[in-house]
């Protein structure tokens, strides 16, 4: 069947960690980026695009189901070893999107737990991206700073040796006797953690958590991403001739920054510059091979991260020594962890050549809305218990109004949550230090109630609270009114 005669296909690039400022069509001139330049200048940017969450698990929690992550109280940053988290009974994206017809595949860093919370690493895994609606999984179990520092494929470790088991603790009262750390070994490191990541060494890098045997099964930080790149090329060659999503998650910038040695010194800003520099090659691979397989015109590319920027997250790898005049957050607030804009705001692109027309975007959108949005597009009615939070935007996605939603939860950190509606933007009070010790990041935290008119103030330098009493009390009510509540978007009766 003809491309043109189909439903578009759809590809979400999803980076870890990257921020507002950090890529040149958001103004960064510190890191090229000419890749994510063009897929801009052919779609639609967005100025006012939202993850869901400051950190990772819960953004890729709430892209995936339509809910606000702090609807599920285990939606925080997991352990390698965490349970699944998604409930297989209730339909994720790809699962929706595969029962119109698409093949859906999943490439990356998943982070979302697997199995029941017993995992033998060792069997074939229950309970992963393939129990949620993905057909095809080659994922990362968490982070690349996590153990265990191998690939699954479907439910099986790529590559193990069953003469030499994989065993996985996060409980250094378990830790494994002869094995080196990072906290007891320092001169076996080739980059050592500034806080933190002071666990299990894997390729001279200590990660968090502990781990002993599958040596044949390590991934290599090096070829990381061209290994991800070959998979998610080959899933698209593999499904060229019938509609499918692919949610291609990078590591990048997520420490440990290990660039590919073509990149190692892209840029002046060390091993983060890099590392954005080889995500965004990885990018133009990607477009380039949609435009090979014929399948570019009729594809919705999106591109996003799922938090904002942090510099110093657990090693010493120069990042904010060599940052210079380089803004990751840009004009922003705050940062990842971070209740402030920075946190949440964050690249968003989407680019669909045969169908949108190229421009910038103010309209309040956020990854949460992809489920109805997507709905909408391929024909399927909403479950009852699907997507509560997700909201049709289509319209704005494809740059056809100005006009996205009304009002936007975020998160920061332990569901500390944020209510933006309109310009103006509701930090409530919350305990807890005003700048992270680790990472110098502003988080957010205040004994007094926070409001900030965005239009005017985009960094969120002055706080008008005590000039709007009246506003200050309504979104107040309104975002306890969410909380309270069992969904925001308009349910069937």
């Amino acid at each position: 069947m003809p491309q043109e005669a189909r439903t578009p296909n759809i590809v979400i690039m999803y980076a870890d960690d990257l921020g507002f400022g950090d890529i040149g069509c958001y103004g960064a001139t510190s890191i090229p980026t000419p890749n994510l330049d063009r897929l801009a200048a052919e779609g639609v940017r967005f100025e006012q695009g939202y993850a869901a969450a400051a950190t990772c698990t819960p953004s890729r929690y709430s892209l995936l189901t339509g809910s606000y992550p702090w609807r599920n109280p285990r939606a925080a940053i997991l352990a390698g070893d965490a349970p699944l988290i998604l409930d297989p009974e209730i339909p994720a994206l790809p699962a929706m999107l595969r029962r119109a017809g698409y093949r859906t595949g999943v490439v990356g860093k998943w982070h979302l737990g697997l199995g029941r919370g017993d995992l033998d690493w060792n069997q074939p895994i229950s309970l992963t991206p393939n129990d949620v609606g993905f057909d095809d999984s080659y994922i990362m179990a968490a982070t690349n700073d996590r153990v265990p520092c191998v690939y699954v494929a479907d439910r099986d470790v790529v590559g193990l040796d069953p003469d030499d088991p994989i065993e996985v603790t996060y409980d250094w009262e378990q830790a494994f006797p002869g094995q080196p750390t990072g906290r007891q070994n320092p001169e076996l490191l080739r980059m050592r953690p500034s806080h933190g990541h002071d666990g299990a060494i894997v390729a001279g890098v200590s990660r968090i958590g502990l781990m002993r045997g599958g040596a044949a099964a390590l991934w290599d930080d090096e070829t990381m991403a061209e290994v991800f790149l070959e998979r998610a090329v080959g899933f698209a060659s593999d499904h060229r001739d019938r509609p499918f999503f692919l949610y291609y998650a990078f590591h990048q910038p997520h420490v440990p920054r290990l660039p590919g040695p073509r990149f190692q010194g892209a840029t002046a800003l060390g091993a983060r510059g890099d590392v954005i520099a080889e995500m965004d090659w990885c990018v133009g691979q990607m477009l380039d091979a949609l435009e090979r397989l014929g399948l570019r015109e009729n594809t919705i590319v999106i591109f996003s991260s799922d938090n904002g920027p942090v510099l110093d997250d657990g090693y010493h790898d120069r990042a904010e020594e060599l940052a210079g005049a380089h803004r990751p957050a840009g004009p922003l607030r705050g940062g990842k962890y971070s209740m402030y804009d920075g946190g949440t705001r964050v690249p968003f692109i989407l680019s669909w050549p045969g169908a949108v027309e190229p421009g910038e975007s103010e309209a309040l959108v956020s990854h949460v809305d992809f489920y109805a949005s997507f709905a909408r597009m391929v024909g399927q009615p909403l479950d009852a218990r699907a997507a509560p939070d997700s909201i049709d935007v289509t319209d704005a996605l494809l740059g056809r109004s100005a006009t996205g939603r009304d009002e936007l939860v975020t998160e920061g950190t332990q569901a500390r949550t944020v209510y933006r509606r309109g310009d103006w933007a509701l930090i409530p009070p919350h305990d807890g230090p005003a700048v992270s010790p680790e990472t110098h990041i502003e988080l957010g935290n205040s004994p007094e109630v926070q409001l900030y008119d965005l239009s005017l103030d985009v960094g969120q330098i002055r706080n008008v609270a005590a000039d709007q009493p009246g506003r200050v009390r309504e979104m107040t009510a309104r975002l306890r009114e969410i909380v309270a509540g069992d969904a925001t978007r308009p349910l069937a009766p």
